[in-house]
């Protein structure tokens, strides 16, 4: 066996994370712990060693940056305790008291940013109206805000990258699909049916007034679609996944685009970037991912990722080819026994093809095919969203259930994201249905490979993956020898009353891909789907986390739960953290 890995090694703040590269290439930027807590790290981009921080935070750190286009002031956003009512704020590169953008109590998101207007940006926030997110223009030095328009029923806004107006105003259908209206003289509409609302968004309209849409209408996984008036052209698609990532130029045009499946895959739009990415594939192991790169184009910031080390960052030059090495993102790791995390493609019940994510414990032989001399304990481990998708690379719980003993297996059960639009749509109305046979039947997939011990699989998960707990031990309750549920809704009625207020223009799609709360015959199928209505059948452990802040399941989801639990003499252990929100 390996020696225990401690667990402020993989959980604690990383050394120094997201690093950026300021438009002007002159500054290079990163989150790091200040006297113990995250803030924003500033130095010459040629001389990382005199880096000094910008920020001073004392209470949750800073987990979020990125540079103004004129390079005169870095973005930085916070919130409360996890109430996601995340604050903007600005710094200058050299230090000073920040300066904060948008109100104390509202939600604010940055959707626009512009190389001719490089002091400005337009973001959207609830301070009107909790339901509604207003679009403002905020000039940067001096603070100023304009409200651009007082929203009324959109659930966002695209702006204009050549000038920060405002060109696209989304709205919800009763149908649960949505219908992008372009406004001004255009006037042109763009309706996505519910069949695509997950899968189909505009991403921007760059300098030169090209549209780039990732769009799966007519097909399955989405395509990168450019629109010039009348003129539609298909630039990149992959058969399999939906492409995730795009890297653009600083006029928003793309210039690669990464699609995952099993693995990430790098499909390009300009020829000049697959030259710089074979030539950084070779500087080192793992698969380098482009964060960040200057106007000009000069100056790149490089990730390599790998399942089992750091993430190794660099600066690049694209004009001389040299490769600078950085940092390590958590450098005591590199140093630790971390087991390799492997993609493993099984089959549903149904026929379905479930991308999976499996990790053995570094001292466990085996075969050619990947079996282990012995079962052994298993965590199935349940990703969040549900529309989410656990991704390849790295994952620190995966590295401490390995290191402790365990195989892991993560999921991609229908109504995972990322694997195109029929697979998505398999999972609506399916909460605690066919989702969670798609858990079962990968779990009894590893069992007859005998890589888990039936009598010692695990359930854990936040979020949906805490309801998928809460269902494995209520609707299964033989299956699982334990479990852990992290702020996981135990009742799908009192969660979809309590939802957050922004989120309530978008509750359509909760009605046409969980239930309906507002027919009598919708709640008693929400009711028959909660763990809460079959809480007696609980017979195996079970651990309960949340945070007392959480604004999207709140407390009492737990509390609901927990007290009938204890009403009935039926065993939890119950941890409320008063200080932190959804995730911890």
């Amino acid at each position: 066996m390996d020696p225990l890995i401690p667990r402020s090694l993989l959980f604690g703040n990383p050394d120094r994370a997201q690093p950026r590269v300021s438009p002007d290439g002159a500054w290079l930027s990163w989150l790091a712990p200040h006297e113990g807590v995250l803030n924003v790290w500033v130095a010459p981009w040629d001389d990382p060693g005199a880096a000094q921080p910008v920020t001073a935070d004392r209470q949750r750190g800073i987990h979020n940056h990125a540079w103004s286009q004129s390079s005169a002031f870095l973005l930085f956003e916070q919130d409360l305790d996890g109430d996601e009512n995340f604050v903007l704020f600005a710094v200058p590169p050299t230090g000073g008291e920040p300066r904060q953008l948008t109100p104390s109590g509202a939600r604010a998101q940055v959707i626009g940013t512009s190389p001719s207007r490089p002091d400005h940006l337009v973001v959207m926030v609830n301070d009107r109206v909790p339901e509604l997110m207003d679009p403002v223009l905020v000039e940067l030095r001096s603070g100023e805000t304009t409200r651009l328009a007082e929203n009324t029923s959109a659930v966002g806004f695209v702006v204009d990258r050549r000038d920060l107006s405002l060109r696209v105003s989304v709205h919800m259908t009763a149908e649960g699909g949505s219908l992008w209206r372009f406004l001004g003289e255009d006037g042109r509409e763009e309706p996505v049916g519910a069949e695509d609302v997950l899968t189909t968004s505009l991403v921007g309209i760059d300098v030169d007034g090209n549209e780039w849409w990732l769009d799966s209408r007519g097909r399955d996984t989405n395509a990168l679609i450019r629109v010039r008036g009348s003129e539609r052209e298909e630039v990149l698609s992959h058969p399999r996944g939906d492409i995730a990532d795009v890297m653009e130029d600083a006029g928003g045009r793309p210039r690669a685009a990464w699609a995952v499946f099993a693995e990430r895959e790098a499909m390009i739009v300009d020829p000049a970037v697959s030259a710089h990415l074979e030539r950084l594939a070779t500087h080192r192991e793992g698969t380098p991912v482009v964060t960040s790169s200057s106007t000009d184009d000069r100056c790149w910031v490089v990730g390599w990722h790998s399942s089992a080390g750091p993430v190794a960052y660099a600066a690049y030059d694209t004009a001389s080819g040299r490769v600078r090495d950085l940092f390590l993102d958590r450098t005591a790791l590199a140093d630790q026994p971390l087991a390799e995390r492997h993609p493993v493609v099984l089959r549903s019940r149904d026929g379905w093809d479930l991308v999976c994510y499996l990790t053995l414990p570094r001292w466990v032989e085996t075969d050619a095919e990947g079996r282990p001399g012995e079962p052994l304990p298993m965590v199935l481990l349940v990703h969040g969203g549900p529309w989410w998708r656990d991704q390849p690379g790295y994952d620190g719980v995966h590295q401490l259930l390995a290191n402790r003993g365990c195989a892991t297996l993560s999921v991609n059960f229908r109504g995972s994201t990322g694997l195109g639009k029929r697979f998505l749509n398999a999972g609506d109305m399916e909460w605690g249905g066919k989702m969670h046979d798609d858990l079962l039947d990968a779990v009894q997939a590893m069992v007859e490979r005998g890589v888990a011990d039936p009598d010692r699989v695990a359930i854990m998960g936040g979020s949906y993956g805490g309801y998928a707990t809460l269902v494995g031990l209520t609707f299964t309750p033989d299956t699982f020898a334990c479990g852990v549920d992290i702020v996981g809704p135990s009742s799908l009625l009192t969660f979809m009353a309590s939802i957050p207020p922004y989120w309530k223009p978008m509750k359509v799609q909760f009605h046409t891909r969980v239930g309906d709360d507002e027919t009598e015959e919708g709640r008693a199928e929400l009711w028959r789907r909660s763990p809460l209505s079959k809480v007696e059948q609980i017979r195996r452990p079970l651990l309960i986390a949340q945070g007392a802040n959480d604004p999207r399941v709140k407390q009492a989801e737990s509390d609901q739960l927990v007290a009938e639990l204890q009403r009935r003499e039926i065993p939890v252990t119950y941890a409320l953290f008063p200080d932190e929100g959804h995730g911890f």
